[in-house]
C-alpha cells in the first residue's frame, strides 16, 4: 500500500491567538476525539504547551474491542502557524499529521494534512479500504463538530 494523503479544512471565525491557545495543548485532543474511541492520554502533559521533541503516549480504541497504545512525537512547531505530529509506535506503518493555522479575513483557516500508511501489505490495503479510511474520515468529521462545539460556533451545512 502506498502512503495516502487526506486534507481537511475548517474555517473558525475566531482570532488566531484563541485557536492556537487551544490546539497547542495536547491535552485538548481528548475533547475533540470521539468518545467511542476510549481515548486516554498516558503522558503527564496537563497544562503544557507543545514543543518540538515532545513525546505523547495514548491508549486508543479505534474499533470496538481493539485497544492500542500509541506514541507520537511533536516534531515541528511554528508558533501560531503549524505543528506536526508523527507516530513513533502504534497502529500505522506511517503517520505524519500536519496542523496548519492561517489568519484570514474574519477568522482562521485551519488545515489538517494527514499522510498515513496501514501495515501488513495486501491485508493492510484491504483493511484500509474496508475499515481504516472510513474510520479516519469519521474521526476528522467528528473533530470539526467538536471544535465548533468547543468554541460555541454554528456548523455550516
Amino acid at each position: 500500500m502506498k502512503v495516502k494523503q487526506k486534507i481537511w479544512k475548517q474555517f473558525l471565525p475566531l482570532d488566531l491567538e484563541t485557536v492556537w491557545a487551544f490546539f497547542s495543548r495536547p491535552e485538548n485532543l481528548d475533547t475533540i476525539t470521539p468518545e467511542d474511541m476510549s481515548f486516554e492520554i498516558l503522558s503527564d502533559i496537563s497544562q503544557m504547551e507543545m514543543y518540538p521533541g515532545m513525546i505523547v503516549q495514548y491508549r486508543v480504541m479505534p474499533f470496538p474491542g481493539v485497544k492500542l497504545n500509541w506514541v507520537t512525537e511533536i516534531t515541528h512547531v511554528a508558533d501560531r502557524q503549524h505543528f506536526i505530529d508523527e507516530q513513533r509506535f502504534g497502529p500505522y506503518a506511517f503517520w505524519h499529521h500536519q496542523h496548519h493555522f492561517e489568519a484570514v479575513d474574519g477568522g482562521v483557516m485551519m488545515t489538517d494534512i494527514l499522510h498515513y500508511k496501514v501495515p501488513f501489505g495486501i491485508i493492510g490495503t484491504l483493511a484500509d479500504r474496508l475499515l481504516v479510511e472510513n474510520r479516519i474520515e469519521q474521526i476528522f468529521n467528528y473533530r470539526k463538530k467538536a471544535v465548533a462545539k468547543v468554541f460555541n460556533l454554528e456548523m455550516a451545512t
